[in-house]
């Protein structure tokens, strides 16, 4: 009877982690893509990008800066090693995300139904809970 407990605790002790790297892989996967096609759409801006700089009142070469870094901040999270880069890449993560959405709020910039805001907070979102998630392999 104590060979079944003792089985069942090990199938439980090994699903955990399995469950939680799929959640680890499945928020980072969307973080980090959503990120690089914001990141690549500032740096050749693409779409809306020039507007939504210059109408909060931006100066047009800010997207380079932002593009280039989003795009840092990605590759850092998503390659092995570097835990001190990616608790970096996390927090400027957050920073731009958290800074985006209150500049938007601020200059009276929410967009359709506060889409301007709301996905900004989303995708920090989005990197709390990558960060939270991450391997202990991926942590300082």
């Amino acid at each position: 009877m104590s060979t079944m407990i003792g089985k069942e605790n090990i199938a439980k002790a090994e699903s955990r982690p399995v469950g939680r790297m799929t959640a680890y892989w499945t928020v980072t996967i969307i973080l980090a893509f959503s990120i690089t096609l914001s990141g690549i759409g500032q740096l050749m801006r693409y779409g809306g990008n020039v507007d939504l700089v210059t109408e909060i009142g931006f100066p047009l070469y800010v997207t380079y800066i932002l593009g280039t870094w989003k795009l840092l901040g990605v590759i850092a999270i998503v390659i092995p090693g570097f835990p001190r880069l990616k608790e970096w890449a996390y927090s400027g993560i957050f920073f731009l995300m958290t800074g985006a959405a209150l500049s938007h709020a601020f200059a009276n910039d929410y967009g359709d139904g506060g889409f301007h805001i709301m996905l900004p907070l989303f995708y920090a979102a989005l990197g709390i809970a990558s960060w939270a998630l991450r391997p202990k392999s991926r942590r300082l």
